[in-house]
């Protein structure tokens, strides 16, 4: 079971410097750089806010299942980063590029992932014709955090499934 957690990790770590080393490609760097601000605390609350209150009917409870699932996905993020403090990979391989003033928090689960799919998900299960849309735009801003040099593939994973996860319950929960 060791060797097999083992040669996951090394193969996540591979996959991670992989992605991190196109980091000086200015168009990729450009379009990561700035997707992966869609998934961060203040522009994913706003579209939340927003669509809540432009939107009526079935989109508008869509919507608020989103919010419903971006407030409560935060909490679980957040433990399991006390519970589970993994330094984030920059830390850990010198060759990674970052940019200036890196989060120096732990990386494990990514909470722009997170945030990015617990919004996504209730619109696509409202709407599935949505995720030809939305999808692509959650998994960029997952990979951006990998790009970034801010987290390993399995914390954009967790992310991506916790947020899945609280945009599903809190969608049926609601409408």
């Amino acid at each position: 079971m060791m060797r097999l957690i083992q040669s996951f990790y090394h193969l996540e770590c591979k996959v991670f410097q992989e992605i991190n080393s196109h980091f000086d490609k200015k168009f990729m760097n450009l379009f990561f750089r700035t997707i992966t601000h869609i998934g961060g605390a203040i522009n994913i609350s706003v579209t939340a806010l927003l669509l809540m209150i432009l939107s009526s009917n079935q989109t508008r409870l869509a919507a608020i299942s989103s919010a419903a699932a971006l407030g409560l996905s935060h909490i679980p993020v957040q433990l399991v980063k006390k519970l589970f403090p993994r330094k984030r990979p920059y830390l850990l391989f010198k060759a990674t590029k970052i940019l200036p003033n890196p989060l120096q928090d732990h990386s494990f689960p990514s909470g722009h992932t997170t945030a990015v799919f617990s919004v996504i998900v209730p619109f696509i299960i409202l709407k599935p014709f949505l995720a030809i849309i939305l999808l692509p735009i959650g998994l960029c801003v997952g990979i951006s955090r990998i790009y970034l040099g801010l987290h390993y593939p399995s914390d954009v994973i967790a992310g991506g499934i916790l947020g899945a996860w609280f945009g599903s319950l809190c969608f049926y929960l609601i409408s």
